[in-house]
């Protein structure tokens, strides 16, 4: 359905412009918790979800998807309509609407700034400059006519021209867009709902970019709200964006019976409502228990050691209910996966030994029992690299890799990987073998450690865990440079080229954490770009899967619940499996 209203370019709004300035109230706020430290908040730069969080809400993309609607549902943002699409899939025509304005900035000199076409074209220029190395350059790269070779002539001249016209990116007039793609790929509309194409003002990074041409702490755009204060890994407050043109809620309510109260809530308000979001990074589970329990906080994702404390089956406690505590609970659209460095001398590599060292690991591992032990049972086994409620999922399919320690261990001494006198066991050429295991601070991670440390323990493998600030091991993973890690991925959109791209060669130091390059998997995997969601494609899928479980660069864990508590005073709340931050959606209630 998402397809057909694609390729259709269905007219459907997702909200009425009619109000000149944003009708939130300062006396509202909302206080929210982040599990991890956050990043910074320059779209090209950040793919961690906590600071997808903010940039939602801060710098807009043409699309979005319906807030009630699932399947996800997507919708016009900016934009006035869905894409034109035309040539099979190669061509996408967007008209943005008119009298949209950029939060108010020093770097505009004053004047009022309308947002256009050209800054989204700036934008999306942006995640594919060499100089600014952005994680989310997958994107576009390779698909836009032109753009190879002014990346390779920024690569030779240091810098990128972004005066210099592309065949790709089209400018029919300052509110329409022509995309002209080297080849089709019919989930364009999708990326380009994606928090990094979010639109930013080129004046605003001319003025505060860092030498690496980044604008972490000072982020201008034309969402709901802008950015008043970042204190980071600590605090971040927002408050309502002036320029906000405004909107009426009036979504419909799905099959889900939680729908019509918060239709009944919400219909016909002006919106956003919400004029102040103060968002604190709390690591640890039980401090965000109990400034949840204490009233300082209004909502916070409940995971992992905490569950039992405030649900039963799934199911909010009575106490809780009593309360009026709220509960909005999915499966995320994620693959938490288990990824060895493909890059690093000792786990990566593509011999018969090296593939035999990461299948033992694999096969050693119980995935059910880390569920248990780690997540308190708060997740799903995934057999299948696409997970629940993404297009594209296979509840039929069963992997190859099945847990069997005894298989394990025969197929580490079939590969001549020794026990030594000491207990552990070595490298064929008889040096040590020693694998490092990295987690984020915090409780469920290091019982992660925990469990892989008896993973390991199991064949004969000296693990040591190593525990680092989450910033530091995305850019670590980055660079290739974390040896092993359990690497958890939330959709960007929710469709299967979202996760099987995870593993695409190409997007080594962006997406493909594990650093995998695999001939066999990049082949089908360019075919697949080319084709629709639908039987032909998933035949593909079929055939990757099995790849991977052939040379085993990744094991499959698991997609976990996302279990979000909030206070009786938050109103209209409903976690929406792709977008974060959903705040212009929501409302407080004062009285309470």
């Amino acid at each position: 359905m998402l397809l057909a209203g694609l390729v259709c370019g269905l007219s459907v709004q997702v909200a009425v412009a009619e109000k000149p300035t944003n009708p939130a109230d300062p006396a509202k706020v909302l206080r929210f918790v982040f599990i991890a430290a956050e990043t910074g908040y320059d779209p090209a730069v950040v793919n961690d979800l906590y600071s997808s969080h903010v940039v939602y809400a801060i710098n807009e993309g043409l699309f979005t998807y319906d807030y009630l609607a699932r399947p996800a549902k997507l919708v016009p943002r900016t934009a006035e309509a869905l894409p034109e699409v035309t040539d099979g899939g190669q061509t996408y025509t967007i008209r943005l609407k008119k009298g949209i304005y950029f939060t108010p900035d020093p770097a505009f000199g004053g004047k009022k700034r309308e947002l256009t076409m050209a800054d989204y074209v700036y934008s999306y220029e942006r995640l594919l400059d060499p100089k600014i190395h952005s994680p989310n350059g997958w994107m576009f790269e390779g698909k836009i006519k032109g753009m190879d070779q002014l990346i390779a002539d920024a690569k030779k001249t240091g810098k990128f021209d972004y005066d210099r016209k592309v065949e790709g990116f089209e400018l029919i007039d300052r509110y329409t867009l022509r995309i002209h793609l080297t080849k089709p790929d019919f989930n364009l509309g999708m990326i380009l709902a994606h928090q990094p194409a979010g639109a930013v003002a080129r004046e605003v990074i001319e003025k505060y970019a860092d030498g690496s041409g980044w604008v972490m702490s000072h982020p201008v755009g034309t969402g709901a709200y802008q950015l008043e204060k970042w204190v980071p890994g600590s605090r971040t407050t927002l408050v309502a964006n002036p320029q906000y043109r405004g909107y009426t809620w009036d979504f419909k309510a799905g099959t889900d019976p939680e729908d019509q109260k918060i239709v009944a809530q919400m219909k016909g308000k002006h919106m956003p409502q919400i004029g102040r979001v103060e968002i604190y990074d709390m690591i640890e589970d039980q401090s965000r228990w109990l400034a949840f329990q204490n009233d300082e906080v209004d909502q916070f994702q409940l995971e992992g050691p905490l569950v039992p404390q405030a649900l039963e089956n799934g199911k909010l406690k009575p106490e809780l209910v009593k309360k009026g505590v709220q509960l909005s609970r999915i499966v995320d659209p994620e693959q938490s996966d288990y990824y060895w460095n493909m890059k690093d001398p000792i786990v990566g590599g593509l011999t018969k030994d090296k593939i035999a060292l990461r299948r033992a690991i694999g096969m050693a591992h119980d995935v059910k029992q880390e569920i248990q032990v780690v997540w308190n049972g708060d997740a799903v086994p995934l057999e299948y690299p696409i997970p629940p409620g993404v297009v594209g999922y296979d509840p039929n399919y069963k992997s190859s890799v099945q847990y069997d320690p005894d298989a394990a261990n025969l197929l580490l001494d079939k590969y001549g990987y020794k026990i030594g006198p000491d207990g552990w066991r070595t490298l064929p050429d008889g040096k040590p073998l020693v694998i490092h295991y990295s987690v984020r601070a915090g409780s469920a991670s290091q019982e992660q450690s925990e469990m892989w440390k008896k993973t390991y323990d199991k064949i004969h493998i000296h693990m040591i865990g190593d525990v680092k600030p989450f910033p530091e091991i995305l850019k670590a993973e980055k660079q290739c440079k974390l040896q092993s890690r359990t690497n958890p991925w939330f959709a960007d959109y929710p469709d299967g080229d979202n996760f099987m791209q995870l593993f695409y060669g190409p997007n080594t130091y962006a997406t493909n954490n594990g650093c995998s390059i695999i001939p066999e998997y990049d082949k089908l995997y360019e075919q697949s770009q080319q084709m629709p969601a639908g039987p032909e494609r998933d035949v593909l899928y079929h055939k990757m899967a099995r790849i991977l479980e052939v040379y085993m660069p990744y094991r499959m864990g698991y997609a976990r619940y996302r279990n979000m508590l909030s206070q009786p005073r938050v109103m209209g709340y409903k976690k929406h499996p792709v977008v974060h931050g959903e705040w212009e959606f929501m409302d407080i209630d004062k009285s309470k």
